[in-house]
């Protein structure tokens, strides 16, 4: 019988720390609700001393989220610990993770302490965290580098203190397949007491092997996975959860091991996501790119019709991919929308269709045929919503000549009118929204793509800002594109001041 192998999403946590993937407390949640959607087995919802908006993160995860397991993490400091526990306590299965650093240059140069210190704070952290919580994780921080002796002898010794679950990091993601299989099956091999806990591998992308790495652990005994949606994370990112998750869909059989998660569910956990970040998807990205079941080639397409299987090893369904195509336009009803949603995967609140009506007859004015990915984007809309401060009520622009935009804002009751020239025509819409607002902002980033098919898509804008050291992502969509860049802009100065009172 296949082993069950629980898979640990860390999108919130590790994912989020990415360069300018920052979400709101709101946008977790969404993203929260959506993984339990996925049955993923945990959620590592933050790091609840960090700040505290990622405290309050945790909290309401672990409140309004059920399911899966809602851990938090903490440094080996009796202050990280308690806070943790406050943050996870009221889930329905709490997780402390505590962790320290075990490699030589860990030890030496980040640390300043010798190896038996160090077994001796984990040996003493992991058992307060096991006075507050039952399921305790211990992280060996670069556990890949770490010298063998010393990692049997500080797991030995946290499973010994209480530990339910040892995580082994390839945190730098320096390792190959080979090794790990080879570092985990020494564990199994010489930890006396490794039966008494679930052995997990935690593995960064920096050399590209993040999936094969963590798979070989698979191979070797590993019951636990801990991975991100579309292998987001700080630098190169993290092991990809869909790419773990269907390599043992499909091969199932060579590692006698399969997961719990709803595959059905990959496609729109994966948008949500990238929506929610603004880190898009690179388009031929394994499983969950919009190139990872096309096929140009003629012999290809060929194979494809005969037998879908002579060039397909998934089915696209089994990854939530459909036909796209849905024949609602401006004469159908809210019936209608909110049946085509709901076998989408939404769950629809009576309170939430008007509002969701009315954005749809908006695009299905501009369009003769609304796609599926319309309506994922009029959801994850309403899943992301920011409190517009600055509200777009119209702009005109003219792009010859001299690119000129005239833009009104409305604020609160008032409305103001004012107009700019640029660059191009969206450069002036951004210099028009500059002088209403009085807010100067960097532009770090701007990328525009098609959400949907035909010469009526709707563009998506994505805008990356920066103020006074803060950081924000706008994203806005319309089959007007200078319309979406100029929303998206809003959009990030409206998630800019919230962050400001925030704080």
């Amino acid at each position: 019988m296949s082993r069950i192998i629980k898979i640990f999403d860390t999108t919130l946590r590790d994912g989020e720390q990415s360069p300018g993937a920052s979400l709101s407390v709101d946008e977790k949640i969404a993203i929260a609700h959506q993984l339990a959607e996925l049955n993923v087995d945990i959620i590592e919802a933050g790091f609840p001393i960090s700040s505290p908006e990622d405290f309050d993160a945790v909290r309401r995860v672990a409140l309004e989220v059920e399911g899966p397991t809602v851990c938090g993490l903490a440094r080996t400091v009796p202050e990280d610990i308690d806070r943790c526990w406050e943050a996870v306590k009221d889930a329905g299965r709490p997780r402390i993770h505590t962790f320290i650093g075990t490699s030589r240059i860990h030890l030496e140069k980040r640390l300043q302490m010798t190896a038996s210190q160090v077994v001796e704070i984990a040996v003493a952290m992991v058992r307060h965290a096991c006075e507050l919580c039952a399921d305790v994780e211990f992280s060996p921080e670069d556990a890949m580098r770490t010298d063998l002796p010393y990692l049997v002898e500080i797991v030995q010794a946290t499973i010994e203190a209480g530990a339910t679950t040892i995580n082994i990091p390839d945190t730098v993601g320096y390792t190959t397949p080979w090794e790990m299989q080879q570092t985990i099956e020494y564990l199994f091999a010489n930890v006396s007491n490794i039966e008494q806990c679930t052995i997990s591998v935690h593995c960064h992308n920096d050399l590209g092997m993040a999936v094969a790495n963590s798979l070989a652990a698979v191979k070797a005994g590993a019951g636990q996975v801990e991975c991100t949606i579309n292998g987001l994370g700080e630098r190169a990112g993290n092991a990809s959860l869909e790419e773990i998750v269907m390599a043992l869909m499909t091969r199932g059989a060579e590692f006698n091991a399969t997961t719990n998660v709803r595959t059905q569910q990959l496609i729109k956990t994966s948008r949500m996501v990238s929506n929610l970040t603004g880190f898009v998807i690179q388009p031929n990205k394994a499983i969950v790119g919009e190139k990872a079941f096309a096929y140009e080639a003629g012999i290809h397409q060929h194979g494809i019709i005969m037998d879908r299987q002579t060039y397909e090893i998934m089915r696209p369904e089994d990854v939530g991919l459909s036909e796209s195509v849905l024949t609602l336009g401006r004469r159908s009803g809210r019936h209608g929308l909110r049946q085509r949603l709901e076998e989408l995967g939404y769950k629809v609140g009576d309170n939430q269709i008007d509002a969701l009506y009315e954005r749809f007859l908006e695009i299905a004015d501009k369009k003769k045929q609304v796609y599926d990915e319309d309506l994922q984007m009029i959801m994850h809309e309403a899943t992301a919503q920011v409190p517009e401060v600055w509200e777009l009520v119209s702009l005109e622009t003219t792009s010859g000549g001299t690119p000129t935009a005239t833009v009104t804002l409305r604020k609160e009751d008032e409305t103001y009118t004012d107009a700019a020239t640029g660059n191009g025509p969206v450069d002036a819409a951004y210099q028009a929204i500059e002088r209403i607002t009085g807010i100067s902002l960097e532009l770090v980033d701007y990328s525009l793509r098609s959400i949907s098919m035909g010469k009526d898509a709707v563009g998506e804008a994505t805008v990356k800002v920066q103020r006074n050291g803060q950081e924000a992502i706008g994203k806005a969509a319309s089959t007007d594109v200078i319309e979406a860049s100029a929303r998206a802009y809003l959009n990030a100065v409206n998630r800019l001041l919230v962050k400001e009172n925030q704080q």
